[in-house]
């Protein structure tokens, strides 16, 4: 089970975007990658697919390593480690700052 899912407000660690926040489009759990909305923006040439049609580049979200990005705790607004905690029978997500349950 992964610390950071789909949704998750999250805080850019390193590379280009470092310090921005956003909203996690998707998560990779087989390659360890994030998907941050309008954050690690990349181009992407695209060629023509019928006649007459012109090739175009167009910028699209590229994933972030998993390691490179932090959940902002809703309680306190900072970045955060997650824990996990068995309650009732279920694990739950903990913020590692503020100590309270992470939906």
């Amino acid at each position: 089970m992964l610390k950071i899912k789909k949704g998750d407000k999250v805080q850019i660690l390193a590379g280009k975007d470092r310090g921005k926040r956003g909203e996690v489009l998707s998560v990779s759990p087989d390659d360890r990658t994030v998907t941050v909305t309008k954050l690690n923006m990349v181009t992407k040439h695209v060629k023509p697919k019928k006649a007459g049609q012109k090739g175009e580049r167009i910028t699209i979200e590229s994933a972030i390593d998993i390691s490179n990005v932090a959940l902002v705790c809703p309680h306190t607004d900072k970045p955060t480690r997650v824990g996990f905690v068995v309650k009732d029978g279920s694990k739950v997500r903990v913020s590692k700052k503020s100590g309270k349950e992470i939906e």
